[in-house]
């Protein structure tokens, strides 16, 4: 069953799904050190996903986006590129696309926390019904944008935007992890209207 909330999700990413289609066998490390004709490119991470193993780079020039491998990113000391950040790199054209070689610099400085990223217009919102309460995650799709979570066996699921989840500076959610939830009734049943991690510092209740 396909579900009505996640029809505008994707577009947290944009053309994320069409770089899937089209460049998922172009997500692999450069390894070869040959003659290879590098130049190179300053821009800003336009999105980076650790799980699918990587992202892409706007070039300040106005090139075509620069794929960015993982492997790339951690050969050069480094773990993570957060969305917003300013990077320089050596790239090599490849097939589909120009691809990142060697990683120059890396200035987390101008990324952008969860909650500072734009919201797109899904006019996600519920008025919530509810004090803040535990929870735990039972799924959480990121590629879909949306999840469910749960309160124990018998009461119904809760479920969760992506929208709601960078609201309050939360970038995914894992099965079985434990969260505190506000929520309320959506057009399709309890939908959450705030999440906090059960490790964040919880704000005073209302």
């Amino acid at each position: 069953m396909t579900s009505d909330y996640g029809s505008n999700s994707f577009s947290l990413h944009g053309e994320q799904s069409s770089f899937d289609a089209g460049r998922r066998e172009e997500a692999r490390p450069v390894s070869e050190e040959g003659a290879l004709e590098l130049i190179q490119v300053s821009g800003h991470i336009k999105w980076f996903d650790v799980a699918k193993g990587f992202g892409f780079i706007v070039p300040d020039n106005g090139l075509p986006d620069v794929l960015l491998h993982v492997t790339c990113l951690r050969r050069d000391g480094y773990q993570a590129a957060n969305e917003g950040a300013r990077i320089v790199v050596e790239a090599v054209q490849r097939p589909r696309g120009l691809q990142a070689f060697r990683i120059l610099s890396l200035d987390e400085s101008t990324a952008l926390h969860p909650s500072e990223l734009p919201l797109p217009r899904t006019h996600v919102q519920v008025v919530p019904t509810s004090g803040l309460e535990p929870a735990v995650v039972k799924w959480f799709n990121r590629l879909r944008g949306f999840g469910f979570l749960t309160q124990g066996e018998g009461k119904p699921d809760i479920f969760v935007h992506m929208e709601t989840l960078r609201r309050y500076g939360i970038a995914e959610l894992k099965p079985g992890e434990q969260v505190y939830v506000r929520f309320g009734d959506g057009s399709k049943g309890l939908m959450a209207a705030e999440v906090r991690l059960a490790d964040m510092s919880l704000p005073h209740s209302h």
